[in-house]
């Protein structure tokens, strides 16, 4: 009801102490940035609005029904002066006292007590108005509010305060229907009545609010706040308007996810996929672009933990009226929204991100080749989505054609039957990896072999150890449970050895005795076809790439070769040959024994000092052409 108060004292009021120690804190602690107090007055200013709009339904006679329904800034640089204006439902007399004198009083908190269920979804309030407006006291040494209710008989107040002992209220005349805030800012504020730096302040944090925000005539907030909107009703071009805004870009983007959810959480996200990924340019790391509103009024720019790390890729907004905000908006008081917000997200673009590669394969591929390595992070570090990530995985495999790859799920389709692990492995090119032994085996069974071509990726493979219920094993280890090589082994049996059992146990302590603790041991090889050795891993623990790896960061690691096992093929003519040139000349057996370890270790990209082996070569040659 409006007041009947119509004296033309001045009333002078004195701030009980509890509330000086507020005010204290409101305005020397509360707040980490000053500039906040524009974003606190503006969500106030939109409160307001937002009130009087629902008002003026149940209302046929409303004071100045003509004015448009903005928010209008000016400032006086010269003055030293920031003035914040509103036509929304104004104050009476008690509602200064309540909403303005009694600070943490929430007039918009106890005006949504007081609506229905359906009523408080179709009006947005955000905010607790005392503490809000107080905040202006951290770059004004006074304050003035000049305001007049909504209704025919309510008259206009001014309130005034330096924000410390207490404040005066009276009577003003000649006021339009709304609420004016006129800020005489400190020395050390005057910036604030710069008209650039509030416009830069408003379209950080107040760009998306719902009503026009004039500065000196000029509308600032001119990007809608589109992700509240019906994505029916949305065109591409203001999909990609959007984009360009919040990711500060200027091309297109490859992929856009825009949903709203009630439960468990109320959210509505708009996400975007960039085109380019500039990590991979040398750039440095990019950081998180997603921001955090509560109601279109930005709460949080980047917040830590709203996405897991490895989706920093990602640009756009997330916006949820659940947040439980502390009286500041700048700090979130219950962490565990923030982690069902990040569950809720990262669970929907996971799945968003396996329905795109399935209904466009090649458009995928695309994303892949760009933010694969993101993927690939996120398998390592996000333990409780890593199998879904696992999904979206992508590799060239000795099943498909250059250039193309394959997902894990489409490797087990195509698996042989008995086939009990998903095998992998490493090298810098397929054309390397194939020209190599370790494929022999599986070429030879027609079992599928991924192809990792970056270090992380063994990184990866050992990270997620299994999938669907299937190991992942690397090509290189040793033991190799292939479905047809014990049948394959059995029929060899029965064939007639090309050297004797005696003559490979010969051999095979010749290149003990001569690699000593290079090598953890040397045995007869199952798996070769045409190449004399292999190096295996026989505790398998660590495929040829990881030790590359490891090798490349400590100079130490190369001892670790010891751990490896030599293989050789009793077959090949190389190691016939090397049983009977042990007999005539242990000397240059020995010597063809060590190169024939070298170039093992260069099949597996694991020689870090060549120089040794090039002078062997030489002596080799010198003796080849002696024959």
């Amino acid at each position: 009801m409006p007041t009947n108060t119509d004296t033309n004292t001045v009333e002078t009021h004195q701030f009980q102490a509890e509330v000086n120690k507020v005010l204290d804190i409101v305005i020397n602690s509360l707040y980490t940035n000053r500039e906040i107090f524009v974003r606190e007055l503006i969500s106030n200013a939109a409160d307001a609005l937002e009130r009087f709009r629902h008002e003026s339904l149940t209302h046929k006679e409303i004071f100045d029904d003509h004015l448009s329904l903005e928010i209008t800034i000016d400032m006086d640089e010269k003055a030293h002066t920031l003035t914040i204006s509103d036509v929304g439902i104004g104050m009476t007399h008690d509602e200064v006292i309540t909403n303005i004198g009694s600070i943490a009083h929430s007039g918009a908190q106890h005006f949504l007590a007081q609506l229905a269920d359906k009523a408080k979804n179709d009006v947005n309030l955000i905010g607790q108005f005392g503490v809000g407006f107080y905040s202006a006291f951290m770059t004004a040494k006074n304050v003035r509010v000049l305001t007049r209710g909504f209704r025919l008989d309510d008259i206009g107040w001014e309130w005034s305060s330096d924000g410390k002992s207490g404040y005066t209220i009276q009577p003003a005349e000649g006021l339009r229907r709304g609420t004016k805030i006129i800020l005489e800012l400190k020395d050390d504020a005057h910036d604030f009545a710069n008209p650039d730096n509030v416009k830069r302040i408003i379209k950080q944090y107040s760009n998306f609010v719902p009503f026009p925000i004039m500065v000196k005539g000029e509308k600032v907030n001119t990007v809608q706040a589109i992700w509240t909107r019906n994505k029916n009703e949305i065109k591409e071009e203001e999909y990609t308007e959007f984009y360009k805004f919040v990711a500060n870009a200027f091309d297109d983007p490859v992929y856009r996810l825009h949903f709203s959810a009630d439960a468990p959480l109320s959210i509505n996200a708009l996400l975007f996929v960039p085109k380019e990924n500039f990590e991979r340019f040398g750039f440095g790391k990019m950081e998180s672009s997603v921001d955090l509103h509560c109601r279109k009024v930005l709460i949080a720019k980047h917040p830590e933990g709203l996405l897991p790390e490895w989706m920093r890729f990602l640009r756009g907004v997330i916006d949820s009226e659940d947040l439980p905000l502390n009286i500041s908006r700048e700090t979130l008081q219950d962490n565990s929204i923030v982690k069902k917000l990040n569950q809720v997200i990262s669970n929907k673009m996971l799945k968003f991100l396996d329905e795109e590669a399935k209904s466009d394969p090649n458009k995928y591929l695309e994303f892949w080749n760009t933010f694969g390595a993101f993927l690939k992070e996120g398998v390592i570090n996000d333990f409780a989505r890593r199998a879904e990530v696992a999904k979206l995985l992508r590799f060239e495999s000795s099943k498909t054609e250059k250039g193309k790859v394959t997902s894990l799920n489409e490797y087990i389709e195509r698996m042989q039957e008995g086939q009990k692990a998903i095998y992998y492995f490493n090298g810098p090119s397929r054309e390397i990896i194939e020209s190599g032994p370790y494929l022999e085996a599986f070429r030879s069974n027609d079992i599928e072999v991924l192809y990792t071509h970056e270090p992380i990726d063994d990184f990866v493979m050992s990270h997620l150890h299994e999938y669907e219920g299937k190991k992942l094993l690397s090509a290189d280890q040793a033991d190799l449970e292939l479905p047809k090589l014990k049948k394959e082994k059995e029929e060899e049996e029965k064939e007639a050895e090309p050297i004797t059992k005696k003559q490979v146990e010969t051999i095979t302590g010749l290149l003990k005795k001569v690699l000593g603790d290079k090598v953890k041991d040397v045995v007869e090889s199952h798996r070769l076809v045409g190449s004399p050795a292999i190096i295996v891993n026989p505790d398998n623990t660590m495929s040829s790439a990881m030790k590359r790896v490891m090798q490349a960061t400590n100079k130490d690691f190369k001892s670790d070769y010891s751990q490896l096992t030599l293989e050789i093929n009793p077959k090949h003519p190389l190691i016939q040959k090397l049983v009977l040139l042990q007999e005539r000349n242990e000397n240059f057996a020995k010597t063809i024994a060590e190169q024939l370890y070298d170039n093992a270790l260069i099949a597996a990209d694991l020689l870090l000092e060549p120089r040794s082996m090039v002078d062997r070569m030489y002596k080799i040659l010198e003796k080849a052409s002696e024959a």
